[in-house]
């Protein structure tokens, strides 16, 4: 088996330190790099207004929204849905056409059969409910 070396570059104005915790440093960042691609995916560079106010709330709901689209990714989702970019999460389990139906003092969820992501809506729905109630 042919082990392939890898390298890589960064620059820093750090005058020093050494490089394990530059690297540590740098690696760190790169984690972050895509939260905020989705961030921006999820309507946060979309600014709607010239009005400071307006603008203030349109970041809050996107930010709630983000916050709420991790939740769900961390707490229903497995595999490779819960590292899904929020394009693939919308497409594959937010716009399915779904409905909710109560009757007979149960909940259930009403998905099309043809829909080929509807196993990893029904395991979320599922984990859903099976989360504690909160005090």
């Amino acid at each position: 088996m042919k082990h392939e070396a890898r390298y890589q570059t960064f620059a820093t104005n750090h005058r020093r330190g050494q490089i394990a915790h530059l690297d540590g440093r740098h690696r760190k960042h790169a984690r972050i790099e895509p939260k905020i691609r989705d961030q921006k995916a999820s309507g946060i560079g979309l600014l709607p207004s010239r009005e400071l106010n307006v603008n203030a709330s349109w970041l809050t709901a996107t930010t709630l929204a983000a916050d709420l689209r991790c939740w769900f990714q961390l707490l229903a989702l497995d595999g490779e849905m819960a590292r899904a970019t929020p394009k693939t999460l919308r497409y594959r389990v937010l716009h399915v056409p779904a409905r909710l139906v109560r009757g007979q003092r149960k909940r259930r969820l009403k998905l099309p059969g043809t829909w080929p992501w509807a196993g990893i809506i029904i395991r979320a729905f599922r984990r859903i409910l099976a989360l504690p109630h909160p005090i």
